[in-house]
């Protein structure tokens, strides 16, 4: 089985669950659930996660761990503002903001220092993670939800940085150079139709 076939198949296992939700009693699971699924089944999310995961790979070093870890950090505190009700605005801009700069940043490919690719991956975590926040079921435990959330993003980032590393061992530079110019004219797509 590919790596493709393994990730289709654990979002597949991640989803097949919430039919059996049909039967009262069930409310913690949708939250985990609900959680889950958010960034798996909204394009924008799942674009810039797996980009993340990708543009870590693609700097090296640290980056193949920090990005991805301060990501679902910073993400975390985003969902916890919009929990709690606290405004910020622009959160859909800088979320197709977020799918288009990240696939950029694929396509450029040139080393950024990891301050600055840590700062643009925190203020894109925010906008992902008020969008989380903001978007939970009424009915659904906030920190199953979280927990959700948190653990389907980080699966997606280590989907995009094992994508990247297999690609760096076969000199697929280029592929993950397309890739970033796919990932980022559908950012484009999103934003003309905002």
């Amino acid at each position: 089985m590919n790596l493709t076939q393994k990730i289709l198949l654990i979002a597949a296992g991640l989803a097949l669950p919430g039919l059996a939700l049909a039967h009262p009693g069930h409310e913690h699971a949708s939250g985990l659930l609900s959680g889950l699924a958010h960034p798996l089944f909204g394009l924008d999310h799942l674009l810039a996660m797996l980009a993340v995961g990708l543009w870590g790979a693609q700097l090296g070093g640290r980056a193949r761990w920090a990005l991805p870890v301060l990501f679902v950090g910073v993400m975390l505190l985003g969902g916890g503002l919009g929990l709690a009700g606290l405004a910020l605005p622009g959160v859909e801009h800088g979320i197709v903001a977020s799918v288009v700069v990240l696939g950029l940043a694929l396509l450029w490919a040139r080393r950024i220092p990891l301050a600055y690719s840590s700062l643009l991956v925190a203020a894109f975590a925010l906008f992902h993670g008020h969008a989380h926040g903001t978007e939970m079921p009424g009915d659904a435990s906030a920190g199953l939800y979280a927990l959700g959330f948190a653990v389907a993003t980080a699966a997606l980032h280590l989907a995009g940085l094992r994508i990247g590393l297999w690609l760096q061992r076969r000199d697929g530079m280029l592929v993950s150079r397309v890739v970033g110019a796919g990932i980022g004219l559908v950012g484009l797509g999103m934003a003309v139709s905002m």
